[in-house]
């Protein structure tokens, strides 16, 4: 654990070397007594190895790598000022990943992640309204949350990722989000994305093309080896997804929203650094 820990602190180094400090969370003159590099791995590392416990993790890097550590207060307050620079994290792996993906293959689909349980939807502080309920279909119940809509390349490689209220269905998602995909690139995704003028409009307009899977009344059917091959393709996003979500605890603890969907994104950023560190 150590040495991956020191791994994800040394990249991270090297990320805020490479990008400038201006994508930190401190004024460049300013010489703060934890960097943004320990804020940033101490709190990847709590969803890596603590279930998202931050102040697990804090401990962790003060007791076992002599870490002279913020107070928790202190902490939450550099983190939320480090969010944009964590979607800037996200999306820079992205392009790396983008870059290897010679077959020009993606995978969509999307998971719920609950903010509380059913019982208590009535007195969540944390969201309100009937936005954040949705209906997970292969479990036939309902949760109050958000819905992650998720890209990866054919290798379970995340590379893009967009977080709704928990009532927005895969096509009303693909509505509202733009792929950022290169020209060329297939995305594979189930028949929940099913929306015949967006793939014509990606195809003609960004080269990009929607491999949907198809319902028994399509009015595009596919052949038999096409649904046998989307299905194959299918089972390696539901397989990253079991991998990311492995890691959440019971109750992912947050104060606000925005500390909640922090943790999400640290979730993603976790499973994405373990799978290439």
């Amino acid at each position: 654990m150590s040495e991956k820990v020191v791994a994800i602190y040394c990249f991270l180094d090297d990320y805020f070397i490479e990008v400038g400090k201006n994508q930190g969370s401190v004024k460049p003159q300013t010489t703060p007594k934890v960097s943004d590099s320990i804020v940033l791995t101490t709190a990847i590392i709590s969803a890596r190895f603590f279930g998202g416990n931050q102040a697990s993790a804090m401990l962790y890097m003060a007791d076992k790598q002599g870490i002279v550590m913020l107070e928790k207060s202190a902490f939450n307050r550099r983190l939320h000022r480090l969010a944009t620079t964590l979607s800037a994290l996200f999306y820079y792996l992205a392009d790396f990943f983008k870059a290897l993906n010679l077959s020009g293959e993606y995978l969509i689909d999307s998971f719920p992640v609950a903010v509380c349980d059913n019982i208590r939807i009535g007195r969540s502080r944390l969201v309100k309204g009937e936005e954040y309920r949705g209906k997970i279909a292969s479990k036939r119940r309902f949760f109050f949350g958000f819905r992650v809509q998720l890209i990866t390349t054919r290798d379970k490689q995340p590379v893009q990722f967009f977080i709704l209220p928990g009532s927005y269905v895969d096509v009303t998602a693909l509505q509202m989000m733009h792929l950022t995909l290169p020209a060329g690139s297939e995305v594979y995704g189930d028949s929940g994305y099913t929306d015949y003028e967006q793939e014509d409009l990606y195809a003609e307009g960004e080269e990009v093309n929607l491999r949907i899977q198809r319902k028994s009344n399509s009015q595009r059917p596919d052949q038999a080896w096409e649904a046998a091959y989307k299905k194959q393709l299918r089972q390696r996003i539901e397989q990253a997804f079991s991998q990311i979500t492995m890691r959440f605890p019971k109750k992912i603890h947050a104060v606000t929203e925005a500390g909640f969907l922090i943790k999400i994104v640290l979730f993603l950023i976790a499973y994405t650094l373990e799978t290439n560190l």
